[in-house]
């Protein structure tokens, strides 16, 4: 079936019905592809702006053994691999739900986590609290650290005297209940706190800034101490990195 155009030649001027569909089934097809394209481009770069807001794990700043014979390589490993890493992906999972989140830092996430949207409070307390746990504990640990004169001076005006600061420290490390973590933490006037907390909860939470940590999670000393934690915490202070623990308290009275 077909119309003419014009009187002219009918081999000229006949458009067949079923061309014109045709044609009209091509632009169709062409245009739905086109738009598949772009929605194509659209998800792949939304894929890669997703991929680079998420927090990644920190690459630690010393090799694996390197912290032997006080803290084992096989624990390193395990710990900073497995634990470290699953805290990081369950953290990103989490703020996927709100991905605004993303242009926090962690520690702002942390500090203010009662403010973040209730479905994901918990997960967040808990994963992004081990993320920022793991993050400073892994800063503040180095080889043949020494104490400063400038910063032995400031623990001893808070606590009498270094030795004593260390026997505090010890104490909440040891006898904080089952998994959790011992604090060195200052406030805003630059007083000095030692405090113990459960599971992955942070000072941050409590206005403080800590600027050493300890994990007393069993992950973190059983394959080498077994059930020794008290030996674990005295052996902590040969792996100490004192001058990132000035660093931190400079940054954190500013």
């Amino acid at each position: 079936m077909y119309l003419r155009a014009s009187k002219k030649s009918d081999k000229m001027n006949k458009i067949y019905l079923g061309n014109a569909n045709t044609t009209k089934t091509n632009d169709t097809i062409a245009g739905t592809n086109a738009l598949r394209k772009i929605i194509k481009t659209i998800e792949k770069n939304q894929y890669k702006r997703n991929k680079k807001m998420t927090f990644q794990l920190p690459q630690l700043q010393y090799e694996y053994n390197a912290l032997e014979p006080y803290i084992d390589e096989k624990t390193m490993i395990v710990h900073h691999t497995k634990h470290h890493q699953a805290y990081t992906d369950k953290f990103n999972a989490a703020l996927q739900k709100h991905p605004e989140l993303f242009k926090k830092t962690p520690e702002d996430i942390i500090a203010n986590v009662k403010s973040i949207p209730e479905d994901i409070q918990e997960a967040v307390r808990n994963n992004g609290g081990g993320y920022v746990n793991h993050a400073l504990f892994w800063k503040i640990l180095s080889v043949k650290s020494t104490i400063t004169e400038e910063l032995k001076k400031i623990i001893e005006e808070n606590f009498e005297s270094f030795e004593n600061f260390k026997e505090l420290f010890e104490n909440a490390a040891t006898t904080q209940f089952g998994s959790g973590w011992a604090w060195l933490s200052v406030d805003k006037k630059g007083k000095l706190f030692i405090t113990k907390t459960s599971n992955q909860d942070s000072p941050l939470t409590e206005g403080l800034t800590p600027i050493l940590c300890l994990d007393v999670w069993e992950h973190a000393y059983y394959l080498k101490y077994q059930n020794k934690r008290g030996e674990y915490v005295k052996e902590f202070w040969n792996v100490v990195n004192w001058d990132v623990v000035l660093e931190l308290y400079k940054t954190a009275v500013q």
